[in-house]
Protein backbone atom coordinates (compact mmCIF):
# COMPACT_ATOMS: atom_id res chain seq x y z
CA UNK A 1 0.00 0.00 0.00
CA UNK A 2 1.44 3.49 -0.78
CA UNK A 3 2.17 6.04 1.54
CA UNK A 4 0.44 9.07 1.43
CA UNK A 5 2.25 12.34 0.71
CA UNK A 6 1.23 13.35 4.22
CA UNK A 7 2.96 10.40 5.72
CA UNK A 8 6.28 10.73 3.48
CA UNK A 9 5.86 14.66 4.48
CA UNK A 10 5.69 13.95 8.22
CA UNK A 11 8.76 11.49 7.99
CA UNK A 12 11.05 14.03 6.01
CA UNK A 13 10.13 16.45 8.72
CA UNK A 14 11.31 13.98 11.48
CA UNK A 15 14.55 13.57 9.39
CA UNK A 16 15.28 16.81 8.97
CA UNK A 17 14.34 17.79 12.89
CA UNK A 18 16.89 14.39 13.46
CA UNK A 19 19.84 15.84 11.86
CA UNK A 20 19.98 19.36 12.72
CA UNK A 21 19.69 18.19 16.31
CA UNK A 22 22.49 15.56 15.95
CA UNK A 23 25.23 17.66 17.95
CA UNK A 24 28.22 16.58 14.73
CA UNK A 25 25.87 18.71 12.47
CA UNK A 26 25.51 21.17 15.04
CA UNK A 27 29.38 21.85 14.96
CA UNK A 28 29.71 21.84 11.51
CA UNK A 29 27.02 24.48 10.58
CA UNK A 30 28.97 26.65 14.05
CA UNK A 31 32.20 25.96 11.51
CA UNK A 32 30.83 27.56 8.97
CA UNK A 33 30.89 31.17 7.68
CA UNK A 34 27.75 31.59 6.51
CA UNK A 35 25.96 30.34 9.47
CA UNK A 36 28.13 33.17 11.99
CA UNK A 37 25.58 36.20 13.65
CA UNK A 38 26.45 39.23 12.07
CA UNK A 39 26.21 41.91 14.61
CA UNK A 40 26.12 45.08 11.83
CA UNK A 41 24.38 45.04 8.37
CA UNK A 42 26.76 47.02 5.70
CA UNK A 43 25.17 50.94 5.41
CA UNK A 44 24.51 50.20 2.02
CA UNK A 45 22.78 47.18 2.59
CA UNK A 46 20.46 48.89 5.86
CA UNK A 47 19.69 51.53 3.46
CA UNK A 48 18.00 49.00 0.85
CA UNK A 49 16.65 46.98 3.39
CA UNK A 50 15.17 50.17 4.74
CA UNK A 51 13.78 51.20 1.07
CA UNK A 52 12.21 47.75 1.11
CA UNK A 53 10.72 47.75 4.14
CA UNK A 54 9.02 51.58 3.34
CA UNK A 55 7.73 49.83 -0.11
CA UNK A 56 6.22 46.71 1.90
CA UNK A 57 4.85 49.31 4.51
CA UNK A 58 3.26 51.43 0.73
CA UNK A 59 1.92 48.77 -0.61
CA UNK A 60 -0.04 47.10 2.28
CA UNK A 61 -2.10 50.34 3.00
CA UNK A 62 -3.09 50.79 -0.50
CA UNK A 63 -4.94 47.64 -0.11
Amino acid sequence: MPRTNAAKRDQLTTQIRRQFTDRSTQRFLHALPAFRVVNEIPEPLRTLLERLDAQESRAQHQR
